[in-house]
């Protein structure tokens, strides 16, 4: 598995630290003490974790606009936080290709959430993609 592979599920755990808890401070160092993290993949996580901080509202309403009838409360908590930190890539990170970015988080999706979530985090994905990069 890729350092990048690990630095995403990093800061999907975080992110869903933060979705259930209400804390919006989800700190990568503790996580780092309380479980088994490969530290090379910590600088990444952090990167994505405080661009997703940021733009928090912004990509909410960008996922919210190309999930067609799906709210994110609606979302299972798992695959609303891999849509956050995939549309923050596409947006913000040029230079991550677009195929990387989706193929990443359909594996993670497959490893984290359940059966029907792939395709679920592909559709609304495709959709964003189309709007935000103009490959």
């Amino acid at each position: 598995m890729s350092i990048r592979r690990k630095s995403r599920e990093l800061a999907l755990q975080c992110l869903y630290q933060i979705d259930q808890s209400g804390n919006d401070q989800a700190d990568i160092a503790l996580m780092c003490d309380h479980f088994d993290v490969n530290r090379k993949a910590v600088p990444y996580a952090q990167e994505l974790l405080s661009g997703i901080q940021l733009q928090w509202d912004a990509l909410n309403s960008m996922i919210e606009l190309h999930a067609k009838n799906w709210r994110l409360s609606r979302m299972a908590v798992i695959d609303r936080n891999i849509l956050r930190i995939a549309s923050f890539e596409l947006a913000h990170m040029p230079d991550v290709p677009a195929s990387v970015i989706l193929n990443e988080a359909i594996e993670i999706a497959k490893r984290f959430s359940t059966d029907d979530a792939a395709p679920f985090i592909n559709g609304i994905l495709d959709s964003i993609c189309r709007n935000v990069r103009k490959e």
